[in-house]
């Protein structure tokens, strides 16, 4: 590019900014992407006090407002989803190995302090099907429920206040980033697995089993089914199928009219209301039907003096605390959710009406559900799991990315076959596994121009497009650092090698290579000290590299490092056309000349 032509378009050579500033942007974009201060600016003190409580408290915002007419829909919402939550409450307890009553108070305290310090209008809180097992998987690996049922409790009571500690520092720390290793791929198959291992646990319940394995394992599971065969009770598997072909006709009749979507959200209540008048009346205790037992009313004291942090169970506390935290987060209670939303629900309040619906049961109608038979909360177990089996979404992988398949897969035979804590970390490792091969192996493409239009794309996705005699621009589409500048090194030297054979078999010869950096985000000292490489090795070749468009984080560094001074302000353009106008006044060395390139290449 020996002779530089003018161009309207002048590149940016603005000093670097201070480090200050850089901190405080990365900062930014790194923990408060979404920006939720932006509120608070130009506003007066008191104004922004004011929206800083009502950012911490919701409830301040949407409380002041409140009428009967949001009332009528949130306390119709509020009742359907306890209804719905006394049955998945009592059944998630008990899938946890927990006194039923415990399950009750997951739908109690946790709404109102949701409604006091949550934003979202629609979520509804309660247990979480795979938490309950992930727990009860966990802690009884160190503690057995049935040999010291009061340790066993304390230590679940331990495990939860972890939880609940960690969710909290993820919150106030930012570091919500955490998730976002949960692919949707891991979530598919993890909740697939989960399913499958949940549903296997209930033949517990349907089959009248008093003897069962802690293990939660396919192979396990079904070799303590088969060795306790003769403890197999028909009377109990007879009323437990009536049980789920009720609540799956309930499902389809959602799924074929969603107006009717509370027939589905009232079955696990009616299930559990007919299971107990079945008990009651035809003695299923006496036929082999397992019923819950005695649950007393009232209020329990506070648990906080029941926590123990004993270093013989606290690596395995933290460790159940932590993943359920995380896998929390990650699936979440859809269902009611999904309830509370199809019921109509405008505001949080709806959770506060499902708390003093619950606190008014726990305080006066839990024993009226003593003789819930076992089966029948097997059953609403078993129901809500098919829905977590996604068949569509595995098989869609399939289609579109094997080796997102592969993750979901690797998720659901872990959690299936092995444990749900090392399907997750499988499925999770091969997921970040992935992604360094992203960074390792990041994108290059050679570019050509499209038609007659003034647009360079790949070559490759676009064969039809053309190119610079003498010219060869190659676009990057990653940051530059240390992990991947020797493969970007390599890969840039070969593309050259190859369009040298293409020119000279043309009788060209290739005297420019133009890097496009548009989608180089940042780059470290290595990746500068690899692009002062590459154009050396060019330059013994008497071939000139020239940059495009470096944004600013690449630019800054480049400027900071002297690389611009080394390369030159001549030899960086804002865009493909400037710089192949530039080449086209120093492509003396070809063997065709000026006239030689037609003007719909050049123009």
């Amino acid at each position: 590019m020996g002779t530089v032509v003018e161009s309207e378009h002048l590149v940016s050579f603005a000093p670097p900014r201070s480090f200050a500033t850089t901190l405080k942007s990365d900062l930014k974009e790194t923990f408060f992407p979404e920006d939720p201060f932006r509120q608070f600016r130009n506003e007066k003190p008191a104004a922004r006090v004011k929206k800083a409580l009502q950012f911490f408290v919701p409830i301040f915002e949407w409380l002041p407002k409140y009428n009967l007419k949001l009332l009528r829909y949130d306390l119709l919402a509020g009742v359907t989803i306890t209804s719905l939550a006394i049955p998945q409450g009592i059944s998630y307890a008990k899938l946890a190995n927990l006194p039923p009553i415990i399950g009750l108070y997951s739908s109690f305290v946790p709404p109102l302090i949701y409604a006091l310090f949550g934003n979202s209008k629609h979520l509804a809180v309660g247990t979480v099907a795979a938490c309950s097992l992930l727990l009860q998987a966990t802690i009884s690996d160190v503690v057995s429920p049935k040999d010291d049922p009061a340790l066993y409790l304390h230590l679940v009571f331990t495990a939860t206040f972890v939880t609940g500690i960690f969710q909290t520092a993820l919150g106030f720390l930012r570091l919500g980033i955490l998730v976002d290793f949960l692919s949707h791929s891991t979530i598919t198959g993890f909740m697939g697995g989960t399913a499958i291992i949940i549903c296997l646990q209930q033949l517990k319940g349907f089959f009248g089993l008093t003897h069962f394995t802690t293990k939660t394992d396919v192979v396990s599971v079904m070799r303590t089914i088969f060795k306790n065969r003769k403890e197999w009770k028909w009377e109990s598997a007879v009323v437990g199928i009536s049980f789920l072909c009720f609540l799956q006709s309930t499902r389809y009749v959602r799924k074929r009219r969603p107006k009717l979507f509370w027939v589905s959200a009232i079955a696990p209540m009616v299930t559990v209301l007919v299971g107990c008048l079945f008990a009651y009346f035809f003695h299923a205790e006496d036929h082999g039907i397992q019923i819950v037992g005695e649950l007393k009313k009232g209020i329990n004291p506070p648990s906080i003096n029941l926590l123990n942090f004993d270093s013989k169970y606290l690596p395995t506390v933290i460790k159940a605390g932590v993943v359920t935290g995380l896998v929390a987060l990650a699936v979440r209670p859809f269902s009611k959710t999904a309830v509370n939303f199809n019921a109509g629900c405008r505001t949080a309040m709806s959770n506060i009406v499902m708390a003093v619906c619950m606190g008014l049961t726990l305080l006066f109608l839990a024993p009226l559900f003593r003789y819930t038979p076992l089966v029948a909360l097997s059953a609403i177990i078993m129901s809500a799991m098919f829905g977590l089996i996604d068949y569509e979404a595995a098989y869609h992988l399939f289609k579109v990315d094997k080796f997102d398949f592969v993750i979901c897969m690797a998720a659901f035979f872990g959690v299936a076959f092995i444990s749900m804590d090392v399907g997750l970390m499988l499925s999770v490792g091969l997921g970040i596994l992935r992604a360094l091969l992203y960074v390792a192996r990041p994108a290059t493409c050679k570019l050509g121009k499209v038609s007659s239009r003034n647009t360079f794309r790949d070559s490759e996705q676009y064969p039809g497009s053309t190119n610079v005699p003498g010219v060869l621009v190659l676009q990057l589409g990653s940051p530059i650092y240390f992990a991947n500048s020797t493969y970007i090194r390599e890969r840039i030297l070969r593309w050259i090698r190859e369009e040298q054979a293409i020119q000279d078999s043309e009788g060209h010869i290739l005297e420019h290579v133009l890097l496009d950096l548009t989608g180089v985000t940042s780059i470290d000292i290595t990746g500068i000290e690899t692009l002062i490489e590459v154009r050396r090795s060019l330059q013994a070749n008497e071939i000139k590299m020239a940059i495009i468009n470096p944004r600013i984080k690449v630019m800054e560094k480049m400027m900071a490092s002297k690389f611009i001074d080394i390369i030159g302000k001549e030899f960086v353009f804002l865009c493909i056309d400037d710089a192949i106008e530039s080449c086209r006044f120093s492509l003396h060395k070809s063997k065709h000349t000026d006239d030689s390139l037609p003007d719909s290449i050049i123009a």
